[in-house]
């Protein structure tokens, strides 16, 4: 049980921080699949 609890924060925390790292580096959807001719809210 400790295990999977364990592992449950681990997908916890690499899934938040490589959201936030991705963001900041410039890799998000927004960003990647829009062309010029896309308005996108910000």
């Amino acid at each position: 049980m400790k295990a999977m609890l364990a592992a449950f924060v681990a997908i916890a925390v690499i899934s938040v921080g490589s959201n936030y790292i991705l963001q900041q580096v410039g890799f998000s959807t927004q960003e990647r699949a829009s062309g010029a001719a896309v308005r996108l809210d910000d």
